[in-house]
């Protein structure tokens, strides 16, 4: 389990770095001058959101268009398809799913309420450290639930950082921290990997739907 919780962050931080000082430093978007988007159904429509400070508002604004994207991707899908691996080493569809409401909920703790990786308490353990995990023990428990069930779980932590995030601002979206093997980097970058992480499984989940028995 930690080698696997290592190995994610080390990805995190090769692959997420790089991009999220491009999209901070863009000089694209002059929030001083963009009206924030009023109609949150405008998906396509990346920037500033009502309620949101400029910079908070746009990453949630891409967390949602990719939320909306995973969500059409396997809202028809039924339980066998939801449960079906390509092999013993594989995750199932909503085995990944339950790891991305995981992996949020653990940014949630580390970025909301400053808790060092892996320092919550056991009860949160409990709930979620299988499905951010996978491997063996997510392979044997995490089968038999409807879409609702991933979709609720998802929806129910996404409200949570939807909620939290109105309650910030920019500076400390921007708020910078030693990380994962103490390399320095912010809660843009934190909550740019959610996203981007989403994107991932995405991809993984239409090759899976690909090769689902008829």
């Amino acid at each position: 389990m930690k080698d696997f919780k290592n190995s994610n962050r080390r990805k995190f931080l090769k692959g997420t770095a790089f991009l999220t000082a491009g999209l901070v430093a863009s000089p694209l978007i002059n929030f001083a001058k963009t009206t924030p988007i009023q109609n949150p159904d405008n998906l396509y429509i990346v920037g500033p959101q009502k309620g949101y400070s400029p910079q908070i508002g746009t990453l949630l604004s891409t967390m949602t268009m990719m939320r909306k994207w995973v969500i059409d991707t396997v809202k028809d899908l039924t339980i066998e398809q939801l449960d079906f691996q390509i092999d013993d080493e594989s995750n199932s569809i909503g085995a990944m799913l339950l790891h991305l409401a995981a992996t949020e909920r653990y940014y949630q703790l580390n970025t909301f309420d400053d808790m060092p990786w892996g320092t919550w308490g056991d009860d949160i353990k409990k709930e979620w450290d299988v499905p951010s995990g996978l491997g063996e023990k997510g392979r044997e428990l995490i089968k038999g639930n409807n879409i609702d069930y991933y979709l609720s779980k998802l929806e129910e932590v996404r409200s949570v950082t939807k909620k939290e995030f109105a309650k910030r601002d920019d500076d400390w979206i921007m708020k910078s921290e030693p990380f994962f093997e103490n390399k320095l980097t912010n809660n843009y970058c934190k909550w740019f990997h959610v996203c981007e992480h989403e994107s991932n499984h995405r991809g993984q989940m239409k090759f899976i739907i690909k090769r689902l028995p008829a």
